[in-house]
């Protein structure tokens, strides 16, 4: 059942799963997914961790009695909880970070998605999770906004290693490979060992098509249904293409002899929106060597079960991607718009899920808070 998933991680492409929740620690369902679906690493978001702590009916509530007790606030509960749950991960995830060197086995958590447009207090964030979290294989998440590209700069040079989230355009991709760069000299400079820094680009997909093919159907000619479902895997090649690119520069072989890892392409929202296309679409479409593809688990046993593999689909490609993005702006579909609206979105959408879990969570430790107290 796992040959297509072999055959991934053959060539090249490192499977992480883009869940986590206490019930699946406690379960030992993440170490099976490691022990028999390739899985080397895990991703998480506000949204994962809302749903997680939202709809669990009692996994974290021995921990929620205890926050209530002690009286902390909401803020500090959530992150007590989710950096629980990460650094547990972390330690599943341990035997695979050792094994290949720190490469995988890392284990994700985000910044507070409030802060996104705030470069100083990210930066005081992020070096707060990784001293909260406290294990070798974790990744700090960090937003590309404009105001996370001097962020992530300073969190690499401080020598923590870090997961770029929410990017959609080439453009704002190649500023994420610039403040990484930056960062490594920063870090090479300050006496850091270089090797010991990891870090991830997470390229966004399948909301590229959902926005693209929602402003396609509202044109009504030919050429617009065969540009359909087209966007999300042009986009995603031809960052690769960029990836190359940076990673053969002058510049990154100089960091590369100091002992520097590249970072790494990670295909994010790769599960399918719509039904009508191929659920293994965002998977089979972007196998490239030196990359990462976080699934959803439904993505990942589709993948596993009917997924078929076919070696790399994505240096040869391009010419056709450059030309499948040229035939939208040939229909009046702009580009620019399209990816400024997706990381609005996806700061917003973040946002909204981080407030849904701190009312959750607020409820949760006003109902455990013993008589005459009260929770902050």
């Amino acid at each position: 059942m796992t040959d297509a998933l072999k055959r991934l991680s053959d060539e090249g492409v490192a499977i992480w799963l883009d869940d986590l929740s206490r019930m699946r620690l406690t379960s030992g369902n993440l170490a099976e997914l490691v022990r028999d679906k390739h899985v080397v690493g895990v991703t998480t978001n506000p949204t994962i961790f809302q749903k997680a702590i939202g709809g669990s009916s009692d996994a974290y509530d021995a921990q929620l009695r205890d926050l209530a007790v002690r009286g902390v606030s909401v803020e500090e509960a959530v992150r007590m909880m989710t950096a629980a749950d990460v650094r547990e991960a972390a330690d599943v995830l341990r035997p695979v970070y050792d094994a290949s060197n720190g490469r995988d086995g890392r284990v994700s958590i985000e910044v507070d998605p409030r802060l996104a447009h705030q470069t100083e207090a990210t930066i005081a964030e992020a070096k707060q999770l990784a001293w909260l979290v406290d294990r070798p294989n974790t990744l700090i998440k960090i937003p590309a906004t404009l105001a996370g590209l001097p962020a992530i700069t300073a969190v690499i040079g401080e020598g923590i290693s870090v997961n770029v989230t929410l990017i959609f355009s080439l453009d704002r991709y190649r500023g994420v490979m610039d403040a990484f760069l930056t960062g490594l000299e920063q870090a090479k400079a300050t006496g850091h060992d270089l090797s010991s820094i990891e870090s991830v680009a997470s390229f966004f997909v399948s909301r590229v098509d959902t926005e693209v093919d929602k402003r396609l159907d509202k044109t009504d000619s030919p050429a617009a249904k065969v540009a359909k479902s087209k966007a999300a895997v042009a986009n995603a090649r031809l960052a690769y293409q960029a990836y190359e690119e940076v990673f053969s520069s002058d510049r990154w072989k100089a960091l590369e002899a100091a002992g520097a890892k590249p970072q790494r392409p990670l295909w994010a929202s790769t599960g399918v929106k719509d039904p009508a296309l191929d659920d293994t679409l965002y998977v089979v479409e972007l196998v490239a060597p030196g990359t990462v593809n976080t699934m959803p688990e439904a993505t990942l046993n589709a993948v596993a079960d009917h997924g078929v593999v076919r070696g790399d689909t994505v240096t040869g490609g391009y010419a056709q991607a450059q030309a499948d993005l040229d035939a939208l702006a040939a229909l009046g579909i702009s580009y620019d718009d399209v990816v400024q609206v997706l990381e609005d979105e996806g700061v917003e959408k973040f946002e909204a899920s981080w407030k849904e879990l701190l009312d959750t969570v607020a409820a949760s430790l006003k109902s455990f808070t013993p008589e005459g107290g009260s929770a902050k």
